[in-house]
């Protein structure tokens, strides 16, 4: 992943679509329901930090960490206007570093597709794990192989928005069920000539059987698995699987 770049300019307006509230509700809820404390709450890889927001007006004390330091400026720009309390932390999710207990992290929007293999899975759970409070959660969710098989595929979309013109390109590797994304965005200057910016990365499957084995190994009892942000199990068209893990204590 190359951190993103102008991307995290554009990123706003390209995910007006995502239910933020909608997820952020959920998250509030799966904290209720599994016995969760509303205590501090860890959003990794919170891009522009439109959850931290959502999640800061449920109560929580939010902490946003993001790898890109241009993504966490967009965060900062939202704090400044909203006046919430949230930190910002520019850290390697795989080499998370706290300085105390979290009572409930979160990973959303195929954040954990994005780790470039297995053992960066494994050594961010590694992370969280030793920084959640006893009994503390973590939810988390992933693109499902059939997301990458038949929604994104070798499929290509279109972006004609106000600002700039976007072309999402997807190249999709049977192999291993990846996906890499190619971004063309066409924004227009003063002088009326379009200037041209690239972005691409990769979105790596990672599936139940892998996922969960890492979990457990690194502390993490799995409390349940949902279709999106949902209380539904998994159906074989979804697009996105949300897991609920608990750290187990000692």
């Amino acid at each position: 992943m190359s951190g993103y770049g102008k991307f995290a300019w554009y990123y706003d307006r390209l995910t007006e679509n995502v239910d933020h509230d909608g997820i952020a509700a959920a998250i509030d809820g799966y904290v209720k329901r599994f016995g969760g404390r509303k205590g501090i709450l860890l959003d990794l890889a919170c891009g522009t930090g439109t959850l931290c927001e959502k999640l800061a007006v449920y109560g929580y004390d939010v902490i946003g960490v993001d790898g890109s330091e241009m993504m966490l400026d967009r965060a900062l720009d939202k704090k400044f206007e909203s006046g919430l309390p949230i930190q910002y932390l520019k850290q390697d999710m795989t080499k998370l570093d706290m300085f105390g207990t979290i009572d409930v992290t979160v990973c959303v929007l195929d954040s954990i597709n994005h780790l470039p293999d297995i053992d960066a899975v494994k050594k961010t759970f590694e992370r969280v794990s030793l920084f959640s409070y006893p009994d503390g959660l973590f939810i988390f969710d992933v693109n499902t192989r059939y997301k990458h098989r038949h929604i994104l595929n070798n499929n290509a979309f279109t972006y004609d928005l106000e600002e700039f013109f976007c072309v999402w390109q997807n190249y999709y590797d049977e192999k291993d069920d990846s996906v890499e994304i190619f971004l063309d965005f066409f924004e227009k200057e003063e002088d009326g000539r379009y200037s041209r910016y690239q972005e691409n990365f990769i979105e790596r499957y990672y599936g139940r059987e892998a996922l969960i084995p890492l979990a457990e190994q690194a502390g993490f009892e799995l409390l349940g698995e949902f279709d999106g942000y949902s209380l539904s199990p998994p159906k074989e068209d979804s697009q996105r699987v949300t897991y609920v893990l608990k750290k187990v204590r000692g």
